[in-house]
């Protein structure tokens, strides 16, 4: 039966090698390129774009022209020096002299919490001057921060930064001509509420959002495509040093550098934390220091190794588990898990050691910098098989250090001496 069956097969063998290449043949499906990530604009380009369509809006009422919304307008980037097409939701005359425009932001493929987030630009026609030279553009366009625009607490002067401005009037100035004035005011209605989900207290910005950036693109940081650039710069400096700092944002920059630290040992990394500590190991570094504002490093204790906030958060939840695990009284875990931001919980923790003469956010914060080196290294380990050294720095939003681990600080002296 044996010795059968293997004849018989070897027949089916035969005949199928025969058939088969005379069988209609499968298409071939096309080779797709790999997707890349696509960039978008920066939020000064939105609020620019929704003052101009007010703008325009506001000259052909005045002109009694067509007043039908505008589906786009034109804006010169400036940085880069191009031109590009930006969607207009709707505009309309609230009264003589005055229009308001919508516009939304679309960031490209960044994680970026601005989103699809509405940015309004109120426009009014001031008195016109007799000066009928040369309009100076900081003379012709004032330039006002509205509801859920954020406020400079040391300057207390609306977070619109250089790049915004020199955008806002350059667009604006080419519809105005030689003595007229006008004043936009740039409104983000989710402005207050989405601040409450960033960091911006630590730059000392509050009530809102910021008009930053010094380019009009965005660039998607956090999309998959960067990755390989963070990768490719820390292959590079692996091959200069042995010992290297991940900035955990763009703040701890300069502090880093003030405490010592050799700019070309420091890394900027975005919210790819976990895929770089693997990478480090990849690379044999002998050790990384995680230098970064206490708000998002707190998620790395967590196990949270991709820190954007659309992924994960847990922070309430991480410090509440270290302050009940130090046998904190339950009225604070209560406040701390509550907390709408990780300042307020530093701020809750603070409060406690001035009433009681305890040392809680000492307690508090080295059991989570503690936390985050092993867990740190654990996953190095895990993902590279590679050991290597991690310690930790945490700050506050007065760009204070809150803690330096034990790890972390030996890191330090090492890499500054």
């Amino acid at each position: 039966m044996r010795g059968q069956g293997g004849q018989g097969g070897q027949g089916r063998v035969l005949y199928l090698a025969f058939i088969l290449p005379h069988l209609p043949q499968p298409p071939q499906l096309p080779q797709l390129p790999k997707s890349m990530p696509r960039p978008g604009y920066t939020l000064p380009v939105f609020a620019s774009a929704a003052a101009v369509a007010a703008l325009r809006h506001l000259q052909q009422y005045e002109t009694r022209q067509d007043k039908a919304t505008q589906p786009s307008v034109a804006i010169d980037l400036l940085d880069p020096p191009e031109t590009v097409k930006i969607p207009i939701e709707s505009v309309a005359a609230l009264k003589p002299g005055t229009a308001l425009a919508v516009s939304r932001s679309d960031p490209g493929d960044n994680l970026d919490l601005t989103r699809n987030t509405p940015i309004w630009a109120l426009v009014e026609i001031l008195a016109s001057t007799d000066d009928k030279r040369d309009g100076n553009p900081e003379e012709a366009i004032e330039i006002v921060g509205g509801e859920g625009l954020g406020r400079n607490t040391q300057t207390g002067e609306a977070a619109v930064y250089a790049y915004a401005r020199r955008l806002l009037r350059s667009n604006l100035m080419r519809y105005l001509e030689a003595g007229d004035r006008i004043r936009a005011t740039i409104i983000l209605p989710e402005g207050r509420s989405l601040a409450l989900r960033t960091s911006n207290a630590a730059f000392g910005i509050v009530e809102g959002l910021s008009l930053l950036g010094t380019t009009g693109i965005s660039q998607p940081l956090s999309a998959p495509g960067q990755l390989e650039a963070y990768r490719e710069e820390l292959r590079a400096k692996s091959r200069q040093f042995d010992d290297l700092v991940f900035c955990i944002g763009e703040s701890g920059l300069n502090l880093a550098r003030n405490l010592g630290v050799p700019p070309d040992r420091l890394i900027k990394v975005a919210n790819w934390i976990g895929p770089l500590l693997v990478e480090a190991g990849l690379q044999k570094l002998q050790s990384i220091l995680l230098f970064g504002y206490h708000g998002k490093s707190i998620k790395l204790a967590g196990g949270i190794f991709h820190t954007h906030h659309h992924l994960a958060d847990g922070r309430a939840e991480i410090l509440t588990a270290h302050c009940a695990n130090l046998g904190l009284p339950s009225s604070v875990l209560r406040e701390i898990f509550e907390s709408a931001t990780a300042e307020d919980a530093l701020e809750c923790l603070q409060k406690l050691d001035a009433q009681t003469h305890s040392n809680s956010v000492m307690r508090v914060y080295s059991s989570i910098s503690a936390t985050i080196d092993r867990r740190a290294r654990d996953y190095i380990q895990k993902h590279s098989q590679a050991e290597v050294e991690v310690g930790s720095i945490l700050f506050d939003r007065q760009r204070q250090i809150i803690v330096k681990s034990e790890i972390g600080a030996d890191i330090l002296d090492r890499i500054c001496s």
